[in-house]
């Protein structure tokens, strides 16, 4: 347990969708998301008390409920299905990224995915925002606790391949998408052992706690606290990404 574990006030309820992923265990014996599952679930509560995204309008994806398939359905098909001019929408992803070695593109790895055929099991960057920019929405906030290098912490990649710095940076945002990332293209997001949550995540959901809906204010809280405890924990870089279409 931590301090997480006490939800924030609740929000008046708005007009608001969200789809909510965490992959802790992954079909092809890859190595866990450590937290991935929990924070997954703890995530659409924050979504729910702290956004007043209504209940029924949250997807909990956890699992061997993530597949690939499962993403097309709810990007592709259960968002725009719902979502009506001036709505918003939340999509919060926790477990492992991975970068195509051929291309350098950087891909969600779903529950069925494997690094070696990323093109064919993964789902990539570049797809997610253009499926989100078709969307009617007010806006879209993109929440990633994952990396794209292949060198560890929540990514993977093929066999035999060294790691890269995936290109995350160059799938283009739409306007009405902001993504807060949870480290650099070339960094590992790492996990916090001690609160049993990942660092990104865990930073993440205080600061909607403290600051609600104003995601600049929480990103403004969470980079420099996430970098510093990844300097402390894990002798490691972290820096968190703001990215806003233009």
């Amino acid at each position: 347990r931590s301090e997480l574990d006490e939800l924030p006030k609740a929000a008046a309820p708005r007009k608001a969708y969200a789809v909510v992923v965490g992959i802790e265990r992954y079909r092809e014996r890859l190595p866990a998301a450590d937290f991935a599952a929990g924070d997954a679930r703890l995530a659409a509560r924050y979504f729910q008390r702290a956004l007043g995204v209504p209940e029924e309008n949250i997807a909990l994806l956890i699992d061997e409920r993530a597949t690939k398939s499962d993403f097309e359905k709810y990007f592709e098909r259960w968002l725009p299905n719902r979502v009506e001019a001036g709505d918003e929408v939340y999509v919060y992803f926790s477990g492992h990224g991975a970068p195509n070695a051929a291309k350098g593109d950087a891909y969600l790895v779903p529950y069925d995915g494997d690094p070696t055929y990323i093109e064919e099991t993964g789902y990539s960057l570049a797809r997610l925002y253009e499926k989100l920019s078709k969307l009617k929405s007010k806006r879209v906030l993109v929440a990633m606790d994952s990396c794209f290098s292949g060198a560890g912490g929540r990514s993977v990649i093929a066999k035999g391949a060294r790691p890269l710095v995936a290109k995350m940076d160059e799938a283009e945002l739409p306007a009405n998408v902001t993504v807060l990332a949870a480290s650099g293209g070339d960094q590992i997001s790492n996990t916090w052992q001690e609160k049993g949550h990942g660092l990104f995540t865990y930073f993440f959901l205080k600061g909607l706690k403290e600051k609600g809906g104003d995601f600049k204010a929480v990103f403004e809280y969470l980079k420099p606290q996430v970098s510093k405890i990844a300097r402390r924990e894990h002798n490691a870089d972290q820096d968190p990404q703001w990215r806003e279409g233009k």
